[in-house]
């Protein structure tokens, strides 16, 4: 089901009868679909196609955001004002990964509250963007309840922050390869049609984990760095004191997979092996 026609069935409120509609989303590309993955391509050009194979994706990416992103959400929503909705996207892509407030972002554009998250959840349905929700089953810490926003393509965000070029060892070096894991985790709970849940965890005194799996089942911390060592499995740590975990994963740049305690330390590349085998 296209994105268009998604949003037009939920805003009839039309009755699906069951077992007449079903929903199949088309995400990007996923690293298992292209042949001698470039990681870092990935994190600069995004994973739409065109835009991935493309030796000059600005161009590409700026027409998709010019003709797609804002012309036809627009006409599609019924929005009027094309210079706060632009300003919008740009202001929310700030927000990519992050928890998402509202009352901020209403003030950068100039709007209300409620106008942000009409605009949220336009973004929602057309699958342009998709909130990460805190995981909040029986906290023994207390925790944020407040969810995370990530735009449905790593080149997107690229576009909309301005970004140079992304290079190993910067900070959006480590922004936009969490998003790329979380992108191939999204997909790959749609694609093998087990459709588990995924959430984040953070606690109020700022103990976080990327991504929580199923029901507590697995436990994912992603590290940019080449060199993962106990520091960088905190969060995990104590996510296990608090739920039963049958995995613990730490994604890095690390060279080989290795144990640290009760964490497995997974080179990217091998991770994603495991996850669409």
């Amino acid at each position: 089901m296209g994105a268009w026609a998604n949003r037009k069935i939920i805003r009839s409120q039309a009755n699906l009868l069951g077992g007449r509609a079903l929903r199949y989303e088309l995400f990007p590309l996923v690293s298992d679909e292209i042949p001698d993955f470039d990681l870092l391509r990935a994190l600069n050009n995004g994973l739409l196609p065109r835009h991935y194979l493309s030796e000059n994706p600005k161009k590409l990416i700026s027409a998709y955001i010019g003709n797609y992103l804002r012309d036809e959400i627009m006409a599609e929503a019924r929005l009027r004002n094309f210079s706060t909705f632009s300003r919008f996207l740009e202001v929310a892509a700030f927000s990519n990964g992050k928890m998402v407030n509202y009352s901020n972002i209403a003030s950068e554009c100039s709007v209300s509250s409620p106008t942000v998250k009409e605009y949220f959840q336009i973004l929602e349905d057309t699958l342009t963007g998709r909130f990460l929700p805190s995981f909040q089953k029986r906290p023994k810490r207390r925790v944020i309840l407040a969810p995370k926003f990530y735009y449905f393509d790593v080149g997107i965000v690229n576009y909309l922050l301005k970004r140079g070029g992304i290079e190993p060892g910067s900070e959006i070096f480590g922004n936009a390869f969490e998003h790329f894991i979380y992108q191939e985790i999204v997909a790959h709970s749609h694609y093998s049609g087990i459709q588990y849940p995924i959430y984040y965890w953070r606690t109020t005194s700022q103990i976080e984990i990327d991504f929580v799996m199923g029901d507590h089942e697995v436990a994912i911390e992603v590290k940019s760095t080449a060199n993962a060592n106990p520091r960088h499995a905190k969060g995990l740590k104590s996510f296990a004191e608090e739920y039963t975990v049958k995995k613990q994963n730490l994604v890095t740049n690390d060279s080989y997979p290795r144990q640290m305690d009760n964490t497995l330390v997974l080179p990217w590349n091998i991770f994603l092996q495991k996850l669409w085998a």
